[in-house]
Parts: structure tokens; C-alpha cells; sequence
């Protein structure tokens, strides 16, 4: 029989355990704290256009000088109306929009040198929705000029007091923290990449457990996750890094998806794992939730470079049954989800050691999922089951809390399981544990089989318990 790498997970005492807890709350903090203390995400200025100039030429609206630190610039507009806080309506706004860049030396040209006509839902309840005008991805100017008209908006069912328009882009210190913080998870990554493969450099790949395998392709992804290329998108105009980066995020977190459909699945099935049975209903599920995800991304942009003014929310159709979708396909993956987590619970929890791994997994990423789910309710509220949840703007952080805490939560959770999953120093001593509740029992007598054994009240302490054993065998030899 081949002997299956050890896990550092099985030589845990409750109090190790409760301290690789305790680390990952600290760090997580600690990010969250830097964040809170960092800077805006975006920084916006405002200009008002006044009732009298409704009958004059569209607007002539010039942001403010721009460099690539800004990242992206929209221009958005609030439509202030005359009318009572009780009342509440949705129409159709018609605007004309041309976009003009200036260069560094004065000059300016139109940008595709055509003039867009959109369609905008005004939507109108206390007060009206704000309306995103225009959205550049990537800046190719120092400054730009939009010129916008609205058409038929006298024929509202209220006068109309002030439209209020605002210039929105990225605040270039949070750039800077920005462009840090993924250097520092970078290099992070790569460091806890080298030790988690050094770590395994004696046991052949055959004989590592199915945990050990994902996160030989989990931590490479997650050092892609964190972006090493990020700091192309300030070196060159260009919408490839953008591209790039939403490319490198939804391959990490399908691969995430994927990994605990197969290791709540894998850890009851020891031997083969064929790839039609096993793998392509899994790989089938999280691959129409990364093409969804993509092609939403792929269709923004690319739509984009024609018109800046494009919305797949607002302009195509095809966006609500591309919505619908997606909410099936993920309903589906929750269900097959905690169908596997119940069967390995239920089928499982009486057997040492692969007890121990599935309980330390399913906790910790609970804990993982219910802070994904605080924060998000936290940034959206409400409005995360409304068309409004995917608006262009709303789909970027706020504030340097909400963009260090996705990060560190997923990055520390990565590095978490890396280190209960490594061999411990000690792992020539631990390798007589096998991956597999039928070798780890061959000692057993049928009565503690059957009944329970007196270790088995204390599962943490097994693997102290046989490295001291070897200790004190090697020490009489």
C-alpha cells in the first residue's frame, strides 16, 4: 500500500487549533483597520446646472485634469424634481451625448468622432435614481469634455429644479494603497506557494490527499487572483490589464467553487475518481457560472470601446434572461453543494481523521462565507436582489475597508488552509497516516471499530500521540 502524505492537521491539539483561529481573525482585522483608516475609493466633483439653462445648448461639462492614478472616470446625473415625497414614477430619458479628449499640450478630438443617443431609465421615488452618463474604463486623455442633451424633459409629470451632474473617478491615493496591498498579498502568495510545495518535495504527487492537490492549483491562482500584472494598467493606455485582472478574479473564484464541490465529494470516495462521473457534472456547474460571469465582463467592454455610453443593464434585452440564468445556475451549485456536505457529514462523522478535515473545513469556511455575506449586505443592503446591484458604478468598492477586506478574507483563507494541509516538520515520523479512514483503523480492534475507542474523545491528539511512539522507538534503537 502507498503511504498518503500527512497533514499537519492531524498533530493540531484544541489549543493549536483555537490559536490558527485566533491568527486569522487578527489579520483579518488588521486589514480591515488599514482599511478603515485608508482613503476614498472615489473622489467626485459636482456641478449643478440651473433651471434657466434647461433652455439653452446641451450642457458643455469639462472634468478636472486626470492622470492614469484615476484609473476610470464616469459622469453621472441626478435629474432634481419639484415633486412630493409620497410620489413615485419610472419613464424613458432620451440624451445625446459627444465626448471630447484633451491632450497634455492643449489640443482635443472627439473620441470615435460621433455623437451617441441613448435611452435612460429615470427612475423616481423620494427622489430620482442617479443616471450614469458616460463611463471610460481607461484613460487615453488628461482631461475630457462631454457634451449631453436630454431630450422631452419638460414633459415630465414635475418640474424640474436642478440637474445635478458629477464627475466620479478614482482617488489616485487609493491607487497607491492599492498597488501596495497587491504587492504585498503577491509576494505573501508566492512565499506560502514555495513553502506549501517545498513542504511536499518528499512524497510523490500520487500520494497526496485530494486537499493537498487543489491547493497546489488554488495558491498559483490565488498569486494570479492578487494580480502581479496590476501595475500595467498605470504603464499603458490600454483595456487589456482591466481585462486581465477580471479574467484572473473569476478563474479564482470559480476554482474556489470547484474545489469544495470536489473535496466534500472526494473525501468519501478513496481509489479512482473517474472524470466522467466525478468531475464533468462539477467542472459543467462552475464552468456555466464562469462563462456568465465572463461574458458579461466581455460584452461591457468591448461595447465599451465603441461607446462609452453603454450599458448592458439599460441597452440590451438580453441582459435579464442572462440574470435569470445565472440565478438558476448558482441556485443549482448551492444545492448540490449541501447535498455533499450533508452525505459526508452524516456518512463520515464517526470516522478519525477524515472527521477532523471535513469539520475543520466546513468551520472555517463558514466563517469565510458569513463575513462574505456581512460585508456584501453592508455595501448594498437591499439592493443586492435589484437591477441596481449591478450598475457600473456600484460594482466597485466604496471605500479601502471593503477592498482590503475581499482581498485578506480570501487570501487569508487560502494561506489557513496551506498551513493545516502542509506535512508538519515531523512528517516522516506522521507518514504512517493515511489518507484514508480504512488504513488509519487497521490497528483498531473490532470493538473500537464498532463502539469507539478511548482516543477517539481526543481525535486531536492522535498524531502526537504515534510521532512521540517513533520518537521513543528510534531513541531505543
Amino acid at each position: 500500500m502507498e503511504l498518503l502524505a500527512p497533514m499537519r492537521l492531524y498533530t493540531l491539539s484544541k489549543r493549536h487549533f483555537v490559536l490558527v483561529f485566533v491568527v486569522f481573525f487578527i489579520c483579518f482585522g488588521l486589514t480591515v483597520f488599514i482599511g478603515i483608516a485608508g482613503p476614498s475609493v472615489i473622489e467626485s466633483t459636482a456641478v449643478t446646472a440651473k433651471l434657466n439653462n434647461l433652455k439653452m445648448k446641451p450642457f458643455k461639462l469639462k472634468s478636472k485634469p486626470l492622470s492614469t492614478y484615476n484609473q476610470q472616470l464616469w459622469l453621472t446625473c441626478v435629474i432634481q424634481l419639484d415633486q412630493p415625497n409620497e410620489s413615485s414614477f419610472k419613464t424613458n430619458v432620451t440624451m445625446t451625448v459627444k465626448i471630447r479628449g484633451v491632450e497634455e499640450n492643449g489640443s482635443s478630438s472627439f473620441i470615435n468622432n460621433q455623437v451617441y443617443n441613448r435611452t435612460r431609465i429615470l427612475n423616481c421615488a423620494q427622489k430620482c435614481a442617479e443616471i450614469i452618463v458616460v463611463h471610460l474604463g481607461y484613460l487615453t486623455y488628461t482631461q475630457y469634455e462631454v457634451i449631453v442633451g436630454f431630450e422631452d424633459l419638460n414633459k415630465l409629470m414635475y418640474p424640474i429644479k436642478n440637474l445635478n451632474f458629477t464627475w466620479k473617478a478614482y482617488n489616485p491615493s487609493f491607487s497607491q494603497v492599492e498597488i501596495w496591498f497587491r504587492f504585498v498579498f503577491v509576494v505573501l502568495t508566492f512565499m506560502v506557494t514555495c513553502l506549501f510545495a517545498h513542504s511536499l518535495r518528499k512524497f510523490s504527487m500520487r500520494d497526496w490527499g485530494i486537499e493537498q492537490k487543489w491547493m497546489s492549483i488554488l495558491l498559483p491562482l490565488l498569486l494570479l487572483y492578487n494580480d502581479p500584472f496590476f501595475p500595467l494598467s498605470f504603464l499603458v493606455n490600454s483595456w487589456f490589464p482591466g481585462m486581465l485582472d477580471d479574467l484572473f478574479q473569476s478563474v479564482f473564484l470559480c476554482a474556489l467553487l470547484l474545489f469544495w464541490l470536489c473535496v466534500y465529494h472526494g473525501i468519501r470516495v478513496q481509489g479512482e475518481r473517474k472524470c466522467l462521473t466525478f468531475y464533468f457534472p462539477k467542472f459543467f456547474i462552475v464552468g456555466l457560472l464562469w462563462l456568465a460571469c465572463v461574458t458579461l465582463g466581455i460584452w461591457q467592454t468591448v461595447n465599451e470601446l465603441h461607446d462609452p455610453t453603454y450599458q448592458y443593464r439599460v441597452d440590451t434585452g438580453n441582459f435579464q434572461g442572462m440574470k435569470i440564468f445565472f440565478l438558476v445556475v448558482a441556485t443549482v451549485y448551492i444545492l448540490y453543494l449541501l447535498f455533499l456536505i450533508v452525505r459526508a457529514c452524516s456518512e463520515l462523522r464517526n470516522m478519525p481523521y477524515v472527521d477532523l478535515r471535513l469539520k475543520f473545513l466546513t468551520a472555517l469556511t463558514f466563517v469565510v462565507l458569513v463575513i462574505s455575506i456581512v460585508i456584501l449586505y453592508l455595501r448594498f443592503g437591499a439592493r443586492v436582489l435589484q437591477d441596481d446591484f449591478v450598475a457600473e458604478l456600484s460594482t466597485h468598492y466604496q471605500n479601502s475597508a471593503e477592498f482590503l477586506s475581499f482581498y485578506g478574507l480570501l487570501n487569508f483563507y487560502l494561506y489557513t488552509l496551506a498551513f493545516v494541509y502542509s506535512p508538519s516538520k515531523n512528517a516522516l515520523y506522521e507518514s504512517q497516516l493515511k489518507d484514508n479512514p480504512a488504513f488509519s483503523m487497521l490497528n483498531d480492534s473490532d470493538d473500537d471499530v464498532i463502539y469507539g475507542s478511548d482516543y477517539e474523545e481526543m481525535p486531536l491528539q492522535n498524531g502526537q500521540a504515534i510521532r512521540a511512539k517513533y520518537k521513543e522507538e528510534s531513541d531505543s534503537d
